[in-house]
């Protein structure tokens, strides 16, 4: 796969997967098309060399390759990412009707930015459950596609203060305008209900019962810049290091090796799908057998934290440390918290910096300002839950949790790169002297 072909298909799954379940989706249509075996967790497992994916939830995911090599011996190269993306989730009963317009009422998944939701063609998305005429209760993925709604700005004639103390009520000022009032109440579960049918007409849906529906930008995944060096898309954070990994997955089956896709991972990661919940850990525990295989297994295998990485904004570059300013295009970012909100040590960023080397990709590094407080990733998570060598890295970003986020058009074919060293290292220990 060389870089076009990279990028061209990473465009066309960022701009399918408008939520959690529709990535999930897209990355088991890639899995399939490369040979690579669905699992059922309720059935028993009979697992020799081969591919593999199972799925929880409808969005989270773990692919494995079972290759000839002994696990407990050999251990397991893993890579971590997460499904999920700050968006505007549809309240349960959302219904607003009122000074003649129909809204509805939201609520705010994760730490999103939400100024740059203002003015955006958005249409919604997600998992609807509902009754079929059998009696039974069912789910299907719903997608509107087209735009079908917008939060119109306050003009800056009615708030002279706009630019200079703007602040965002997520209560009162950002419930999305989807129509005129009509002259009956609207009872969005009977609209649901018409756009379940018309996108699965066999479905034979009478009754919707509950949905998972978030609002997304309906702009699609791009690139862009003078030159084309930046690739402008929502959910940047964190599809493209699923995409990444992946299609590292997908290219090298010579180790035992995992993808892991957790949801929640904006919101604390602790749900039964979260990398604070047992996800990964009972697929491990399967394809080894026994607990005491896994404590042994651990020991010699490796996982790294895919997330992005915040890139030196050239309008605001006082907001890095001097040293550690991560440039767009650069390659991919190791990064470091003395506090360990990222998982990283020094054994396992120089395996990186020596994986990066052998694939003749640039590295950089990323610690935060001292003074400024520093997030954290499913990597120290997965770490304490498994008690395995962990590496926290990312591709550089800007913009990261708005609507639309940007990243360097070279950098994720970079990671590509050097993703595939990791998972074909024969070895991912340091030897002590």
């Amino acid at each position: 796969m060389d870089i076009k072909e990279f990028n061209d298909d990473l465009l066309a799954f960022l701009t399918a997967s408008c939520t959690p379940f529709h990535a999930v989706e897209q990355i088991t249509q890639r899995l399939d098309v490369a040979g690579f075996t669905a699992l059922r967790e309720a059935d028993e497992w009979q697992l020799g060399a081969g591919r593999y994916y199972v799925v929880r939830n409808g969005s989270s995911i773990v692919a494995f390759n079972v290759s000839d090599k002994d696990p407990v011996s050999s251990g397991f190269r893993m890579i971590g990412a997460h499904t999920d993306s700050p968006c505007l989730k549809v309240k349960p009963q959302p219904e607003l009707q009122g000074e003649g317009y129909f809204q509805l009422g939201v609520e705010v998944y994760g730490g999103a930015l939400l100024n740059p939701w203002f003015d955006r063609d958005l249409s919604l998305a997600g998992r609807v459950n509902f009754k079929d005429k059998s009696g039974a209760v069912c789910s299907a993925l719903i997608n509107f596609i087209k735009p079908i709604a917008t939060v119109p700005s306050l003009a800056i004639h009615l708030d002279r203060e706009a630019n200079k103390n703007r602040t965002v009520n997520p209560q009162t000022d950002i419930p999305p305008l989807l129509m005129l009032d009509a002259a009956d109440p609207v009872n969005f579960r009977e609209l649901l209900l018409a756009q379940l049918l018309l996108e699965h007409p066999v479905c034979a849906a009478v009754q919707v019962l509950d949905y998972e529906l978030s609002f997304y930008d309906t702009q699609a995944a791009a690139l862009i810049g003078l030159n084309e060096d930046f690739i402008a898309s929502a959910r940047l954070d964190n599809l493209l290091s699923c995409y990444i990994g992946l299609q590292a997955l997908i290219a090298d089956d010579s180790q035992n090796s995992v993808l892991v896709c957790n949801d929640h991972e904006e919101v604390g990661s602790t749900s039964a799908v979260g990398a604070n919940g047992p996800m990964l850990k009972s697929v491990l525990q399967r394809i080894l057998v026994s607990d005491k295989d896994l404590s042994r297994s651990m020991d010699q295998s490796m996982i790294i934290s895919a997330d992005n990485a915040h890139g030196l904004h050239p309008n605001f570059a006082d907001r890095h440390d001097g040293n550690h300013g991560p440039r767009l295009n650069a390659g991919p970012v190791i990064k470091m918290n003395a506090n360990q909100r990222y998982a990283t040590n020094s054994d396992t960023s120089s395996l990186f910096k020596h994986w990066c080397d052998v694939a003749g990709e640039p590295v950089q590094s990323f610690v935060v300002r001292t003074d400024l407080g520093c997030g954290s990733t499913i990597g120290p998570i997965t770490a304490s839950e498994l008690g395995v060598k962990t590496l926290d890295i990312g591709v550089p970003t800007f913009a990261m949790h708005s609507i639309r986020e940007l990243a360097g058009s070279c950098d994720g074919y970079s990671l590509y790169r050097v993703f595939q060293q990791f998972l074909a290292a024969t070895d991912v220990g340091v030897k002590a002297v």
